[in-house]
């Protein structure tokens, strides 16, 4: 849970002018940014000026739905649920009645969708000029999220250094891309990282709950966040341990179904720059991205960028291996290499700002290193094979053939679903029972209106089509039928999957007989007689 802290504003000459007719101001002390956006979810979190209760307003295009803030003070953080995946809204916060100009954000697409693009730095929240240079260069490559390697806000990651260091200069990129972050040495400086905590909203996937370490699904990358912080022993056991957070990744890392994985965290396994390699981080956690797969790892720290070639243990590796990217030059200053470039090191530079630009898109995945010009001062490109994409099925895919449309109970119809050889169909006759094949038989015991379902599934992808049958009560008395002069039975119509009541035959079943498709050789004439006669397809959804 986010501690709510008291929020100074900041003066007016710097407070976000808000639109509401004609320009206002002071209304917002801190820009909306996104924080733990997901196919069907978005937080849109803010600080006000001046108490009054905020709403967010939302939507395709126009902003026409609302999402009120439950909170009280200065500090909101207004979920979005219902949302559609991979579309892009429009959103707009208003408070004490002004509003915020309109801005725009994507959800994460559909799990497995194979086309992702992100962004990754570290090392850049200083609030100066090269820090904004490469932020606006990052907002017109408009990534789809904002991975940040640490140190977010120099020198100690105070709320005071959050404000003015991270949210002010960033508040264009963070206000229309998601930002997933890990925490840096300078956020420790701070209570252990406890204003980061406080500012920052990322997933609790962990045992623990915390937002120290996570994980997250985007598309078909599974991103993996680590507290290297923790697991350096910088952080009090009771918040944060090693052994906790490597049992942690091995389950998350042994459970994803993603085919690419990209771990990020703050201290290099892997660096010749100022700081040196992280040997702990590489003994303690190497091991265990070799063993599942993970195809990159990102980090900061040192303040500069340098790619290894693929490694494996401490050395390069003779097929495989992980690539190590130092990403350290997002703002701060760039600082000298001591040593003369290792012989595992592919590339390095010291001389330019910039931030890596990635995409994947199906089995490839290429990292541009972007400078502040524009330039690609390096890339790598990861190639692995994936299994062909699963063409959805057509929407009539599958249709339904009915003999005894209409018919007296105890009324038996014939079904027949028309659809792909060799795709398994399921039967729902609407009264509670059911049949598997592609051909089936039902005994209606009463009369009613019944919505017949059949569902063929194409590997995890269903399509269903529907029919209906109607079964009137008998005239006349005796033979189980209606007392001459009663009028017809009509119970409520019963919605397809609901059991039978107790009084009808079979209980549950709906008096269903159900069989192979032997089983209907007897009555093979009439069926197919009635198919020459007469196909009446039904609906396809």
């Amino acid at each position: 849970m986010h501690r709510k802290n008291r929020f100074t504003p900041l003066p007016l000459a710097v407070a976000l002018t808000l639109v509401s007719g004609m320009a206002s101001a002071g209304v917002l002390a801190r820009d909306p940014y996104l924080q733990k956006v997901g196919p069907d979810t978005a937080l849109v979190a803010f600080r006000l000026a001046a108490n009054c209760s905020p709403e967010v307003r939302y939507g395709v295009g126009a902003t026409n739905e609302v999402a009120r803030s439950n909170d009280s003070g200065k500090a909101h953080a207004v979920v979005l649920t219902g949302l559609e995946p991979g579309t892009e809204y429009t959103y707009e916060v208003s408070a004490c009645g002004l509003k915020t100009p309109a801005k725009s954000f994507r959800t994460a697409p559909v799990p497995g969708t194979r086309r992702v693009h992100f962004a990754a730095m570290g090392d850049f929240g200083t609030g100066g000029s090269d820090q904004r240079r490469v932020t606006a260069r990052m907002v017109q490559t408009k990534p789809e999220l904002f991975v940040a390697l640490g140190d977010n806000a120099y020198p100690d990651g105070t709320e005071a250094d959050f404000q003015e260091h991270l949210f002010v200069p960033m508040a264009e990129l963070l206000s229309q891309v998601p930002l997933f972050a890990s925490p840096g040495n300078h956020e420790y400086v701070t209570n252990q990282g406890q204003p980061y905590l406080d500012n920052l909203y990322m997933p609790t996937n962990n045992p623990e709950g915390t937002e120290r370490y996570y994980s997250f699904d985007w598309g078909h990358v599974h991103f993996v966040s680590l507290d290297s912080n923790c697991a350096i022993g910088l952080s009090s056991a009771e918040r944060c341990s090693l052994a906790r957070q490597k049992a942690w990744l091995e389950t998350d890392l042994a459970g994803t179904t993603q085919p690419w994985k990209v771990v990020f965290f703050h201290h290099p396994p892997w660096s010749s720059g100022e700081h040196g390699s992280q040997l702990t981080m590489r003994r303690q956690f190497a091991p265990l991205f070799e063993k599942y797969g993970v195809d990159l790892v990102l980090t900061g720290h040192d303040h500069n960028y340098e790619r290894s070639k693929p490694m494996k243990g401490d050395d390069v590796a003779s097929s495989g291996g992980i690539p190590y990217l130092v990403v350290g030059g997002g703002g701060a200053t760039l600082r000298a290499f001591d040593t003369s470039q290792p012989a595992w090191s592919a590339m390095r530079d010291n001389k330019a700002y910039g931030f890596l630009d990635v995409e994947v898109v199906d089995g490839l995945l290429t990292a541009n290193l972007l400078t502040t010009d524009g330039k690609v001062l390096d890339s790598l490109t990861l190639r692995k094979d994936l299994p062909p994409v699963e063409e959805p099925p057509p929407a009539d895919a599958l249709s339904v053939t009915v003999e005894g449309e209409r018919g007296v109970a105890p009324h038996r119809a014939l079904f027949l679903a028309t659809t792909t050889p060799d795709v398994p169909v399921s039967w729902d006759f609407g009264d509670g029972g059911s049949a598997q094949g592609r051909s089936a038989e039902h005994t209606y015991a009463k009369a009613g209106q019944y919505t017949v379902t059949a569902t063929a599934t194409f590997g995890a992808v269903t399509r269903t089509a529907t029919s209906v049958v109607t079964v009137t009560s008998a005239s006349g008395g005796g033979g189980g039928g209606a007392d001459a002069g009663t009028p017809d039975e009509r119970p409520t119509p019963t919605l397809p999957g609901t059991p039978g009541t107790e009084d009808e035959p079979g209980g549950g079943s709906g008096g269903c007989a159900a069989g192979p498709t032997a089983t209907l050789l007897p009555l093979a004439g009439l069926l197919f007689a009635g198919l020459m006669r007469r196909r009446r397809p039904g609906r396809s959804d």
